[in-house]
């Protein structure tokens, strides 16, 4: 299988906040909706949704608050542990040992993140 044979789409985009207040009060003047508040160990989490587009946004008080400060692009994946084997043996600058689990959404999701050329993060996600 290639690699993107596990891809569904794009999952969400990652953008870290100072303000998550101000944050969702901005998304949701533009017709965004709170699909899910939670919280990461120290960090409040909110996904956004208007229709098929997903902004995940976390409160980590390390925003850049500059162009480019969008974090990581996440593209919806299926079973995440053959791409992980698959990523893997084609050498990819993986930035996570494993594949990870955060107990966000009904039954959690499980990722695990790539390093691009440019420096960008490309975060693989299955919600289970």
């Amino acid at each position: 299988m290639d690699i993107k044979d596990f891809c569904t789409g794009i999952q969400h985009i990652g953008i870290p906040t100072n303000n998550m207040k101000e944050t969702i009060t901005f998304y949701e003047q533009l017709g965004f909706h709170v699909a899910l508040l939670t919280n990461n160990q120290e960090e409040t989490v909110a996904f956004l949704q208007m229709h098929n587009l997903m902004i995940e946004t976390y409160e980590n008080n390390a925003a850049a608050m500059q162009a480019g400060a969008i974090d990581h692009i996440a593209l919806d994946v299926k079973d995440i542990d053959s791409l992980f084997e698959l990523m893997k043996a084609k050498n990819f600058h993986l930035l996570d040992n494993q594949v990870n689990k955060l107990p966000f959404w009904e039954n959690g999701v499980r990722f695990f993140t790539v390093l691009g050329p440019n420096k960008e993060k490309i975060e693989f996600c299955e919600r289970l």
